[in-house]
């Protein structure tokens, strides 16, 4: 990934991670099946009105809603209205990188160098480090809705990337249109009308600014900013190297849990968090330093035979520059994955 698209991964990141705060103001009012609903309601109707609907295949379209837009929500959604903790959801929830790893792995053919797999290997200690700090203080049924939200995450990342399109705003603003009629028809089902009735009429007070102020928080900068950057990198990267920048998520999630809900990160949050962003970064540091270090050789060479150097020295040096290490190296599949 370049430097630009790394920057831009650590913004969605930023935005994500801020977006639990804004899911547990909401979730006091709404019922979390409606309240997914009418989330992508608010989108969908614009995208009807007035996107184009991207040249992508349908079939990857509709995975994409349905993993993204409806597997990821619906569960964890359900998992923090059962009482899972802001933070703590940031950080489960992003099991949908090595999820994403390995969907890709075996779908799609890509395969992660060593560098990558390492770096997921001290993420993962990373989570493990908070996850014993924090103690796991939600029940066992919210962290396994969590987890099953971060594969729905993954499934959709795998839709996503699989339509390779051109358009990535116009793609993330037609999965919008995917989930409301059948979030509704479930939260009719499981949640009922009356308590539906009961929270929009409640929602005119003052007690319920808060609520509508994370709603708009997670349409406009959780899905139209977070998502279609998302769909940007998805686009132009493999699955594999975006993927495991969602494990950054969990940081940003503590920190705005902290300055707005008062929740405060302890020592192993802060260390364990600290492995979290040295394993996200490491592909990419190391790619830098391999650049790097092929450019000092070749002006050393340069130096050494300011006449001009030879050849054979020459390919040396600017394959020192353009060969990337092994452990970044990635197979793409020639053909797209069947359903």
């Amino acid at each position: 990934m370049s430097r630009r698209d790394t920057a831009i991964a650590c913004l969605v990141a930023a935005l994500w991670g801020a977006n639990f705060v804004a899911i547990h103001e909401s979730l006091q009012q709404f019922p979390p099946f409606f309240l997914i609903a009418l989330r992508f309601a608010l989108l969908a109707v614009p995208a009807l009105l007035f996107v184009k609907r991207p040249a992508a295949p349908i079939r990857w379209l509709l995975l994409y809603g349905v993993g993204f837009g409806i597997l990821q929500f619906v569960f964890l959604y359900a998992g923090m209205a059962a009482g899972m903790p802001s933070g703590l959801a940031s950080l489960v929830l992003q099991a949908s990188a090595p999820f994403t790893v390995l969907l890709a792995a075996v779908f799609l053919r890509e395969k992660p160098g060593r560098v990558r797999l390492t770096g997921i290997g001290l993420a993962v200690l990373g989570f493990s480090v908070i996850a014993v700090t924090r103690g796991l203080q939600a029940q066992l049924v919210p962290v396994l809705l969590v987890l099953a939200g971060g594969l729905g995450w993954a499934i959709g990342n795998i839709g996503n990337r699989q339509a390779r399109t051109t358009e990535p705003f116009a793609l993330m603003m037609w999965m919008c249109v995917i989930p409301p009629i059948p979030m509704l028809a479930l939260s009719l089902l499981v949640e009922g009308p009356h308590r539906i009735a009961t929270s929009l009429a409640t929602s005119l007070s003052s007690q319920a600014i808060p609520a509508w102020l994370g709603l708009g928080y997670t349409v406009l900068l959780g899905t139209v900013a977070g998502s279609s950057l998302w769909s940007v990198l998805m686009a132009r990267n493999p699955s594999s190297s975006v993927a495991p920048f969602s494990m950054l998520v969990p940081v940003a999630g503590f920190l705005s849990a902290g300055f707005v809900l008062g929740e405060r990160p302890a020592a192993g949050d802060l260390a364990g968090g600290a492995l979290v962003i040295l394993g996200v970064l490491a592909p990419n540091l190391v790619a830098i330093a391999r650049r790097r270090s092929g450019a000092r050789r070749q002006s050393r060479l340069l130096r050494q035979n300011p006449a001009g150097i030879s050849g054979e020295a020459a390919m040396s040096g600017r394959d020192q520059i353009r060969r990337p290490h092994p452990g970044l190296e990635y197979q793409h599949p020639d053909e797209s994955l069947t359903m």
